[in-house]
């Protein structure tokens, strides 16, 4: 299963390579900030059409194909394009996300970048490599003198913009700066140890499983922003569901959630 995830990673990194730059099909989902491009869909398409060929009993979650549902332990989870609004303009913080799940732990979960030709890959309790070489997290122990990820999309429910905004304003008080890629960059970062930790209030499964398991197996921790474990549901209902997540070194997510969040804060969309 390990090869066909990478093999899928990388044939649907290729594909994506080939369209960027491309004037493609665009539409709007849910929000302004929320877009699907034509690359979106044969990315998917490639990786689902892989998936049922060589493994047909699997169920499959994917951001573009929702929940096919098999009945088996085994789940792939599929981001075929993450980031592409940044995609569509032909800025290189993009990539293609799989996590495999058996029953409701992630056991696998690869990322590949195809500007850079970079692939990351981790299975529970053996680590994470990059282009096969381990990584270990660089621990940053001081949030004051650390780089720090936000990522933050509009919504028109004021209040829980308002409590995002407040969020931002006290990451950017209590580290040294703010950078964001809103993408998958922005987590492997963190797990290289370049970033102190991230801030992503708006993700789904499909963007948060097969990082988390990334940066765990590199020595990090991610949470949900109220300091809760994540729980994933592999389900219909499961795709809709919000994830509002903190990933970073160990010190650094206490710092964050004593000293920012108070350890009381739930954002929820």
């Amino acid at each position: 299963m390990k090869q066909t995830l990478v093999d899928c990673l990388k044939a649907s990194g290729r594909l994506l390579l080939k369209n960027l730059g491309l004037e493609l099909q665009l539409s709007i989902k849910e929000s302004q900030s929320s877009i699907v491009t034509s690359a979106d869909y044969r990315s998917d398409d490639l990786i689902v059409d892989t998936i049922r060929k060589r493994y047909p009993s699997h169920n499959i979650i994917s951001e573009e194909s929702g929940f096919i549902d098999c009945g088996s332990v085994f789940t792939w989870v599929i981001d075929p394009l993450d980031g592409t609004s940044n995609f569509a303009s032909a800025l290189p913080w993009f990539g293609v996300l799989i996590t495999l799940f058996e029953n409701n732990t992630p056991v696998m979960g690869g990322a590949y970048l195809p500007v850079s030709d970079t692939l990351y890959f981790a299975e529970r309790g053996k680590g994470v490599t990059r282009n096969g070489e381990k990584i270990i997290m660089k621990r940053q122990n001081d949030l004051k003198n650390s780089l720090f990820a936000f990522s933050v999309d509009f919504t028109d429910d004021d209040e829980l913009f308002g409590k995002c905004i407040d969020i931002y304003k006290n990451v950017v008080k209590n580290s040294r700066s703010i950078r964001s890629t809103n993408s998958l960059v922005d987590f492997l970062s963190v797990a290289e140890g370049k970033f102190g930790g991230c801030i992503n209030l708006f993700t789904k499964i499909w963007d948060i499983s097969g990082l988390g398991l990334i940066i765990t197996e590199a020595g990090g921790l991610i949470m949900n922003i109220d300091g809760n474990d994540i729980q994933f549901r592999l389900d219909s209902s499961g795709n809709e569901q919000n994830y509002a997540v903190m990933a970073g070194s160990p010190i650094i997510i206490d710092e964050i959630n004593k000293y920012i969040l108070n350890g009381s804060l739930s954002v929820r969309r």
